[in-house]
């Protein structure tokens, strides 16, 4: 049987509680498991949560600011002088990172996006958890709006139906860049970016009110790569280049530095200042591959408020 080491029986440790909510109702992992995890009694795990609920902890969401990573978060502020972070616990064996982030990155765009307003999106995995997880409103005049392009083969993590999914939830009005991710050549990019009504909806975005960011690394697990949104012969000159990752199809080295690569000549994408002229930029990204293209979003001020996991935080802040 697992031994307790987080106080007596008698005693309510809220940020362990806390913990122990993230993994048993948005990682749907058993109490027994969550025991083992946390070196605690099965018995011990099952009355925190009843504990939680009873304290208001647990209601439909977990409530902030409690939080059970408070110390990286305070860090993360500290280090890099973001404006808030939350850290979300790393999942327990092969969870996928980007259903916890984007649960919190769900969260807080509801809390956060008031009437009226719009929101900007960029694609991925923890776009599309965060779209499940926003609170659905109706008749509050919102708006949506798409940072890249399509992409003309995918799986279910599709730009276009991840801007779908999000203004459904928020009954807003939508808007795509309707062209592809990546253009044939740079004079064809050019081309659509002219045209209407392209050039309509990236003239939308320094005007938004928030943006909800993804990261895209290259590291040997990169989505890019296993998506085929990148070919493995870009992956790797894009490496080579300095490249650790990309913010809505802007490439950065580790000190947030655009990196020139034939690729970004043929994205089409907000311009870099475009994005920056955003007065909220939410970057949601979690896992370990994705702590050098964070750490040099950070640095390229694409990022005010990190939503991440305790893994990669601990990696930006050296532990």
């Amino acid at each position: 049987m697992a031994t307790d080491n987080n106080g007596s029986d008698d005693s309510f440790d809220a940020a362990l509680a806390a913990r122990i909510c993230w993994h048993y109702f948005k990682e749907g992992q058993t109490q027994e498991l969550i025991a083992q995890q946390l070196n605690l009694t099965r018995k011990r795990v099952n009355r925190m949560l009843g504990e939680a609920r009873e304290r208001g902890l647990v209601q439909i969401t977990i409530q902030r600011p409690l939080g059970p990573c408070s110390e990286l978060e305070a860090r993360l502020v500290k280090v890099f002088g973001l404006r808030q972070a939350i850290v979300v616990p790393a999942p327990i064996g092969d969870g996928d990172v980007r259903t916890m982030v984007g649960a919190a990155a769900g969260e807080y765009v509801s809390d956060r996006l008031a009437p009226g307003t719009a929101l900007g999106i960029s694609w991925g995995g923890t776009i599309n958890a965060a779209a499940q997880n926003v609170r659905r409103r109706s008749g509050e005049g919102n708006r949506v709006v798409l940072l890249c392009g399509g992409l003309a083969e995918s799986t279910s993590i599709n730009p276009y139906d991840n801007a779908s999914m999000m203004a459904r939830a928020l009954d807003a009005r939508c808007y795509y860049l309707t062209a592809p991710m990546f253009a044939a050549t740079a004079e064809l990019r050019d081309a659509l970016v002219a045209s209407e009504p392209v050039r309509s909806v990236l003239a939308m975005v320094p005007k938004l009110d928030l943006a909800l960011l993804s990261a895209i690394d290259l590291t040997d697990q990169s989505k890019a790569l296993e998506y085929g949104v990148i070919s493995r012969n870009d992956w790797r000159s894009l490496r080579a280049a300095g490249a650790v990752g990309d913010i809505c199809g802007h490439y950065f080295d580790a000190d947030g530095h655009p990196v020139r690569h034939p690729l970004t000549a043929c994205v089409i994408n907000p311009s870099l200042k475009s994005l920056q002229a955003i007065p909220l930029r939410v970057l949601a990204a979690g896992g370990i591959a994705k702590a050098a293209i964070i750490g040099a979003a950070i640095k390229a001020r694409l990022c005010h408020v990190l939503i991440t996991d305790e893994t990669a935080a601990a990696a930006l802040v050296g532990g």
